[in-house]
């Protein structure tokens, strides 16, 4: 598969990573995922990326646009929470827990974990989730700033006892 024209040449951090660089790694695709929007989403990740997201297998990021597409017109009010819990190299893991509701208004909070490897350009070029989703109240619900990014001064996974 060719290069994307438009695509970033890098994406910093850079491997290998440090705790800071994993932790800013994890911000920004935390970040990036609360905005909803799949093709700015996609250019995080290598042309042939490749994704197992439970049990969906994609490769490149036309499928990486479709899957996200398809995922937020199901998954409303979408908003995530990524957390660092080891890297090492090019290699980070996360987990993260989300908080979205179906068109029946039936709120779910998703617990999982990642496993990410990355290019010498800071490109994902492998993703491999695992997630469970939840069914919860809506006064259970822990997630309430305005949908896009978390607000910096909102607490973490660790923080909520998640």
């Amino acid at each position: 598969m060719s290069a994307n024209p438009q695509a970033p040449a890098s994406r910093p951090p850079l491997p290998p990573f440090d705790e800071a660089s994993a932790k800013q790694k994890v911000r920004m695709a935390e970040n990036g995922w609360n905005s909803r929007n799949p093709e700015a989403v996609s250019m995080a990740y290598t042309p042939d990326s490749i994704w197992r997201n439970r049990a969906e297998f994609l490769q490149g990021r036309p499928a990486i646009v479709e899957f996200l597409t398809r995922k937020w017109q199901r998954e409303l009010e979408y908003r995530l929470i990524k957390e660092l819990w080891a890297y090492t190299d090019n290699r980070i893991a996360v987990r993260f827990a989300y908080e979205w509701r179906d068109d029946s208004g039936q709120w779910y909070r998703a617990y999982g974990n990642e496993n990410w490897e990355f290019d010498e350009n800071g490109l994902m070029q492998h993703r491999i989730a695992s997630i469970n989703d939840l069914p919860i109240k809506e006064e259970d619900r822990l997630f309430h700033w305005p949908q896009g990014t978390r607000p910096d001064d909102h607490p973490g996974l660790s923080e909520l006892g998640l």
